[in-house]
């Protein structure tokens, strides 16, 4: 969850801000016009004094086992006087910024899961360096609207005490610590050790955040919190296993290859001492077998969704490849699972917020219904929105109800040449291609699907006849043997190719993953005979996409995903047999 851009441009900080830790700092917040659909109970004074501090609050967890619980940094603003203020709520490991660790090396000599049967191989390599996420206009625009905001430092990170832990329970309690001081029911102290009260808090409180501090919410929401009445995950993870592998593969979030669970926390850690707490992520995270464990468990919050009691306004790019669209997707369907009262807007952009005019002015809608009580008609809205080319697509839910699953078969009558997608099943030829995903991109190996290519196989559909739009997942179910290795990466993508004759590049909408050794379940690998065929059945990362009249949809099987998967040796011979399909959920 690499921090996404900064706060939109349309709200720019007018004060210098002074956080300090003794006392309390009172200054003059002056914001520009009030954003277009602000419900009247929001308007924005000329200018409003807003009180400053920061105050840490003792939590109930000891990430660093120094024997003393650790203390969470709160950086606080909130409207001058005597009342008491709903609180948006953003919590954060990058207050300080990011480290340098180094990352995990990808190019590997054979995948690390064959030493599961066989020798395995590793190391470490390259360096990135990434920026802080330091957000500035929450203040600005909520605290002359009549809310409290606090800024709160994750545990091990800023000023913060404890160790980042990844995404596990502890970071969880440490943020509910954080709802329970805004309700009364956690010690809160000033830096010199003097208590401290949120006597100006409601106790209503609502949480937001981009990536990881969109997951913060999530997580801190499982805890079933009084008093947590809504977030606004944006960008945000529901599950880590999900984030850094895929079905018994080591799979990287996209931009960040060699990234891990630790490699995180070593970027975000401000305190010594956290060592032995990191080693045992290291230890634990399991980047040998890729399985699904313990570790993975504790941090997969939608089996834990129906603690959830806050509502939740779901907020993800479609072309987010660093938190991939399974983070929203499942999420969104356990809520559902547990009646939670939830609202999505799906937009075409990546790693951040929506680029929406109405962004923060609805955002302000939400925040108004859920914490101040205001009737304003955001929860008689279409649950879902989603971007598309054309504009907004109103829904009643996502997937859209109208998709209906469409199967299509692999078909090939050549064991060299592109095969086709065809609407019903047929008897076919084995084909075979050989891996060379450290030299050639998934874009690369789509393209050119008239001519056959070593490297890859290709099937296309016949020419739609009227648009076509995918909504939801798509699944793959391939029939594979690996020939000469004792396992491979596995890569499907679902490709949108032009008309025939056509000589534009194809787009690669959507893909997913699979490790052959965990073909029956993402927990347990079993040994991989050579040239034995197996069923390999796996979903693609969700995706809403218009496929337009006269294209073809093209399903593309490679090995090595350059950008995603560990990149082994060159060689690796794969074989895709008669029986293979795809499953699309396709609506009008």
């Amino acid at each position: 969850m690499e921090p996404p851009p900064d706060a939109p441009a349309r709200v720019r900080r007018r004060h210098r801000k002074s956080l300090v830790g003794l006392g309390v700092v009172v200054l003059l917040a002056v914001t520009g016009a009030p954003a277009a659909g602000a419900p009247a109970a929001s308007a924005v004074p000329p200018s409003a004094a807003a009180v400053e501090e920061r105050v840490f609050v003792e939590s109930t967890v000891d990430s660093d086992h120094d024997g003393r619980p650790d203390r969470i940094a709160l950086d606080i603003a909130r409207p001058a006087g005597t009342g008491r203020y709903p609180v948006v709520f953003e919590h954060s490991p990058y207050r300080t910024g990011l480290g340098s660790p180094p990352m995990y090396q990808v190019n590997v000599d054979r995948l690390p899961q064959e030493g599961l049967f066989g020798a395995a191989a590793g190391g470490r390599g390259a360096v990135r360096v990434a920026s802080p996420n330091l957000p500035g206009w929450l203040d600005d625009y909520f605290v002359p609207r009549g809310y409290a905001v606090v800024l709160g430092h994750s545990i091990g990170t800023g000023a913060s005490e404890g160790c980042p832990t990844s995404g596990d329970q502890q970071e969880a309690l440490a943020g509910k610590a954080v709802v329970d001081w805004l309700n009364g029911r956690a010690r809160g102290t000033d830096s010199a050790g003097r208590a401290v009260t949120a006597s100006w808090s409601s106790g209503s409180v609502g949480m937001t955040g981009i990536s990881y501090n969109g997951t913060l919410p999530n997580m801190v929401a499982t805890t079933g919190v009084a008093g947590l009445k809504t977030i606004v995950p944006i960008a945000a993870q529901s599950s880590w296993y999900d984030y850094y592998r895929a079905n018994g593969l080591v799979v990287a979030p996209g931009g960040y290859q060699g990234e891990d669970a630790d490699v995180l926390a070593k970027a975000v850690v401000t305190r010594s001492g956290c060592a032995d707490e990191i080693a045992a992520l290291t230890q634990r995270q399991d980047r040998v077998s890729g399985d699904y464990n313990a570790f993975w468990d504790e941090r997969n919050y939608t089996r834990q969704a129906g603690q959830v009691k806050a509502s939740v306004f779901v907020m993800h790019g479609q072309g987010d490849w660093n938190v991939k669209g399974s983070q929203y997707s499942q999420w969104w369907e356990a809520l559902r699972r547990n009646n939670v009262p939830r609202k999505i807007w799906l937009h075409r952009g990546g790693h951040a917020a929506p680029s929406r005019s109405d962004y923060q002015a609805t955002l302000l809608r939400w925040f108004d219904y859920w914490l101040k009580g205001t009737d304003n008609g955001i929860m008689r809205e279409p649950a879902a929105e989603v971007e598309q080319t054309t504009g907004w697509r109103k829904l009643a839910d996502w997937p859209d109800p109208a998709a209906r699953p469409t199967t299509l078969h692999l078909a090939a009558t050549s064991a060299t040449a592109p095969g086709r997608l065809a609407p019903a099943a047929g008897t076919g030829v084995p084909q075979s291609f050989e891996d060379q995903g450290r030299t050639r991109t998934a874009a690369q190996l789509a393209a050119r699907p008239d001519t056959a290519d070593p490297n890859r196989l290709v099937y296309r559909s016949d020419p739609l006849t009227a648009a076509s739009r995918l909504s939801g997942v798509a699944t793959v179910a391939l029939r594979v043997a690996v020939e000469n290795r004792d396992d491979a990466n596995v890569t499907a993508l679902l490709v949108d190719y032009g008309p025939v004759g056509s000589t534009a590049a194809p787009v690669v909408v959507t893909r997913g993953w699979i490790d052959p050794q965990n073909r029956d379940s993402a927990s347990t690998g079993a040994k991989v005979v050579r040239g034995q065929e197996y069923d390999l059945r796996f979903s693609l990362e969700p995706k809403d996409h218009v496929f337009a009249a006269g294209r073809r949809i093209g399903l593309v099987v490679v090995s090595t995903d350059y950008d995603y998967t560990l990149r082994p040796a060159a060689g690796t011979k794969l074989r895709v047999a008669p029986g293979s399909s795809v499953t699309i959920p396709l609506a009008p």
